[in-house]
């Protein structure tokens, strides 16, 4: 890559911190097998000043997701569960499911799901229940409002399940995209296959593993000064705090769907596993042919355009295993078969084979900040050399 070209990156960053658009940035690169680009620029508080460093540890959000769908795919790897066997077995709470006849209508109103929901549904977040808001459904509908008691914090893994099972599905398995619940769920089914804590699992058999030393569901007190306050922009435009606080203790139930928290070197040596087919240095998470499951577009024809956050959210991408798949490319940015995934802090990944890239950008801005992920991805790939 071309080292004046790759200070672009860095520029790009000052002018964003500069305008208070963004506190801080963190930017790693990594392009065949050697690192080619760090920075850390700005804050990890703007009211103390405090600056942002390459080891600041950053809300994950949903990048946990593509973490949660790894320690899965092990346990498929390992016999413990299989691919496309009903999920009964280890979660009965959604055994014999029922479907709504009409996504309005009373939780009452319902039909005998056609089949069971499979790992692979979870896998894919085809299991026919997710956010209803973002599967543009009202929220105040009868599914809306007990869809909502779902999502209560500080109950345990048994009672989420248990409040799960208790609704209906929106749409039978396999039939369409919805998102978060999934990853929830599949976290549930690592624990209760593993018969190890989620958090555990995680711990043990991929953070250890990969050295992954401040990557975790909570920050104990000694790494506190290293937490990046998430802010979002306040009713006059300025970056206000979120008063999101990473948790120093354990949590009851650790978010599969996105509670890690972790930096950017940790993530990257995640990333770099993926990128080289389930191997990092002498540790094998995957094997190659789980992680070319993982990185295969799933969605069907159906699933897609209307039924995220956005209606063309799907339109050059689509989704694998807990990670979106690139399906085209427009202009600078990811090749065709490029994966990735992103949270609702501001944080982003991407793995690019075709250019053997890396990268991994955290910010902590709530609701990521388009303009500049655009910026950022025109600069990076107007530095590739060769």
């Amino acid at each position: 890559m071309s080292a004046s070209r790759l200070e672009r990156l860095s520029k790009v960053a000052e002018k964003y911190v500069a305008d208070g658009s963004l506190p801080g940035v963190v930017t790693l690169v990594y392009r065949k097998g050697k690192l080619a680009h760090a920075s850390a620029i700005g804050y990890q508080d703007l009211a103390t000043k405090a600056p942002i460093r390459r080891d600041t540890i950053f809300a994950m959000a949903s990048m946990t997701k593509p973490i949660t769908a790894v320690a899965a795919m092990m346990l498929i790897e390992e016999g413990k569960i299989n691919l496309d066997e009903p999920v009964d077995r280890l979660l009965p709470e959604l055994a014999n499911r029922m479907v709504l006849k009409d996504l309005a209508g009373p939780l009452t109103d319902v039909r005998p799901s056609p089949r069971p929901i499979t790992v692979r549904d979870l896998l894919t977040y085809r299991m026919g229940i997710g956010v209803i808001g973002y599967a543009g459904l009202d929220e105040n509908s009868p599914i809306g409002k007990g869809f909502a008691a779902t999502t209560e914090r500080g109950i345990t893994a048994d009672e989420y399940m248990k409040r799960l099972g208790a609704l209906p599905l929106v749409y039978a398995p396999g039939e369409r995209f919805m998102y978060n619940t999934p990853s929830s769920v599949l976290g549930v089914l690592v624990e209760r296959a593993s018969g190890m804590p989620f958090g555990e699992f995680l711990e043990t058999r991929i953070f250890q593993p990969l050295g992954m030393k401040d990557t975790g569901f909570f920050v104990p007190e000694e790494k506190r000064d290293r937490v990046a306050t998430v802010y979002a922009p306040g009713p006059e435009g300025a970056l206000v705090p979120t008063g999101r606080e990473a948790p120093s203790e354990p949590p009851v139930f650790p978010s599969p769907s996105g509670g890690l928290y972790s930096t950017a070197d940790d993530y990257m040596a995640f990333a770099r596993m993926l990128m080289n087919k389930g191997k990092l240095g002498d540790v094998r998470i995957l094997s190659r042919p789980g992680v070319e499951m993982m990185t295969r577009d799933y969605l069907t024809k159906e699933a897609p355009q209307s039924f995220f956050i956005f209606d063309n959210f799907f339109s050059e991408a689509g989704f694998g295993y807990g990670l979106q798949v690139q399906t085209r490319q427009t202009g600078y940015g990811p090749n065709p078969g490029s994966y990735w995934w992103q949270g609702a802090t501001g944080v982003a990944w991407t793995a690019d084979p075709e250019e053997e890239m890396i990268y991994v950008r955290l910010i902590q801005r709530m609701g990521s900040y388009a303009p500049f992920g655009s910026d950022f991805m025109t600069a990076l790939y107007a530095a590739i050399d060769d």
